[in-house]
C-alpha cells in the first residue's frame, strides 16, 4: 500500500505541477498524454516477461531521478532535455502502477485477493488526492514539487525493495 500511495502521489502530481516547469504548459500536456499510450501497451505487452518486483523499483528509481534533473536550474540545461527528462519520468511513473496492480493480483491466494486489491487501489486514490497540494505548494519553485516527487519515489523504490511482497 506504500508504494501504491508513493507511485500515484507522483503519476498524479506530475500532471498537475506541469504549470511550474519552465516549458509550454500546453506541448508539456499534450506529450504527457501521449506518452501514457505507449507506457500501458509496454506494461500490457511486456508484462509476460518482466520480473514484477523489479521493474516496480526500475520504474520508480527512474522516475524519481529524472523528475528531480527536470527541475534542477543549477545544471544549465536546454528546455528541450528538461522536457525529454520530465516525460521519461511520467512515462515511468505511468508503467509503475500498471505494474504494481498486476503484480498484487498474481501476488495473493483468491481468498483475499478482492480486499487486498481493493485496499492498494484506494491507496492509489488517496496519493492522488495529495498530489495537488504538492503541486500548488510548488508554484514559486518547480523544486519543491518535484523534489518531493522524488523523495516517495525513492521511497517507494526502497519500500518495494526490502518487502517480501
Amino acid at each position: 500500500m506504500a508504494t501504491g500511495f508513493g507511485i500515484c502521489m507522483a503519476y498524479y502530481g506530475m500532471s498537475f505541477a506541469l504549470g511550474n516547469l519552465a516549458f509550454n504548459l500546453y506541448l508539456s500536456v499534450t506529450l504527457n498524454a501521449l506518452s501514457e499510450l505507449p507506457a500501458s501497451l509496454i506494461t500490457f505487452f511486456f508484462i509476460g516477461n518482466l520480473n514484477r518486483k523489479t521493474s516496480i523499483l526500475v520504474f520508480t528509481t527512474v522516475s524519481g531521478i529524472c523528475s528531480v534533473l527536470s527541475v534542477l536550474k543549477e545544471m544549465k540545461i536546454c528546455t528541450t532535455i528538461q522536457m525529454g527528462l520530465e516525460l521519461l519520468s511520467y512515462f515511468s511513473a505511468c508503467s509503475a502502477p500498471n505494474t504494481l496492480l498486476i503484480f498484487i493480483i498474481e501476488l495473493l491466494p483468491t481468498c483475499v485477493r478482492n480486499s487486498a486489491v481493493s485496499m492498494v487501489r484506494q491507496a492509489l486514490v488517496l496519493g492522488g488526492v495529495f498530489s495537488p497540494v504538492l503541486a500548488a505548494a510548488g508554484r514559486g519553485d518547480g523544486f519543491l514539487s518535484y523534489g518531493v516527487f522524488w523523495i516517495v519515489c525513492g521511497l517507494s523504490a526502497g519500500d518495494e525493495r526490502e518487502s517480501d511482497l
